[in-house]
């Protein structure tokens, strides 16, 4: 992740180790976006906290396992994870709860991907992507656990959630974790009209979906519609995205009179950068 307030807001999970999952299925359920489905009896061990929940997660390189993974993810394990050799150090990336499910047959945790290899800017795509796009039944994953960046604090103030596809799975999860007396509007940008979804939203949040125009900036489209709603100071704001978005919206919120304090924005990417 790039810059962010995310420390001062953020929710520590009950318990962070790793836990090691496999592969169940896979969908791809929109132009823009894969979801796989995990499992596993480790996901026993796993607290769903809503929100924003996000994850370590790793994946093992051509086909190998979980061996230098870490059991769990301190300064002195992660010096130690980074020291291994990248031929068989898994890839580390931080992804977002889509879903999870308590279910008789065992639990399944979603994680929705973004396919940036298929036309949409390439941030991840030689890894998380393609991982997720070529991902099969009985693959096996590492995740942990890290908490919720959102600020529950502020569920008392009007809501504004701001985010561009990255970001896209965390939003949906704040906003079907809201209170349903919580009022505000949540901006969605997209790279398709067909990555529209149904959102669960309290009926006093106002669900904008925007699709960016080819060739255009990400995050431009939701940072032109976010600037252009009104402002409150005692408005809340969530933005999250490529890093110029949470940039940008935070700086007009400010501008408009809403405290530092009440805004939590997350760099989740960088136009030029691989993951």
């Amino acid at each position: 992740m790039a810059r962010t307030n995310m420390r001062a807001t953020r929710t520590k999970p009950t318990q962070a180790e790793l836990l090691v999952c496999r592969v169940l299925r896979t969908e791809r359920v929109s132009p823009s976006f894969t979801r796989v489905v995990l499992g596993g009896d480790d996901l026993a061990r796993f607290t769903p906290l809503g929100f924003d929940q996000w994850f370590r997660l790793f994946l093992p390189v051509d086909g190998g396992d979980l061996a230098h993974a870490p059991h769990k993810l301190d300064t002195v394990s992660y010096v130690k994870f980074l020291t291994t050799s990248k031929a068989t150090r898994p890839i580390l990336r931080n992804y977002t709860v889509r879903a999870f499910r308590r279910l008789p047959g065992g639990d399944e945790l979603d994680i929705d991907f973004v396919m940036h290899g298929d036309g949409h800017g390439g941030h991840d795509a030689p890894t998380a992507a393609s991982w997720a796009r070529s991902a099969n039944p009985g693959d096996v994953v590492g995740i942990i656990d890290e908490g919720i960046g959102f600020d529950t604090r502020m569920l008392g103030h009007p809501l504004l959630v701001v985010a561009d596809e990255s970001a896209l799975p965390a939003a949906a999860g704040i906003l079907g974790s809201l209170p349903r007396t919580v009022e505000g509007a949540a901006v969605l940008e997209i790279p398709d009209d067909a990555d529209v979804r149904a959102i669960d939203a309290p009926a006093g949040v106002t669900v904008h979906w925007v699709v960016r125009e080819h060739g255009h900036a990400p995050g431009s489209a939701a940072l032109s519609m976010a600037t252009g709603l009104p402002s409150r100071p005692e408005q809340a704001v969530w933005v999250a995205g490529e890093q110029s978005l949470p940039r940008d919206v935070r700086r007009h919120a400010v501008q408009t009179g809403i405290p530092k304090e009440q805004i939590t924005f997350i760099g989740y990417w960088r136009v030029g950068r691989s993951g």
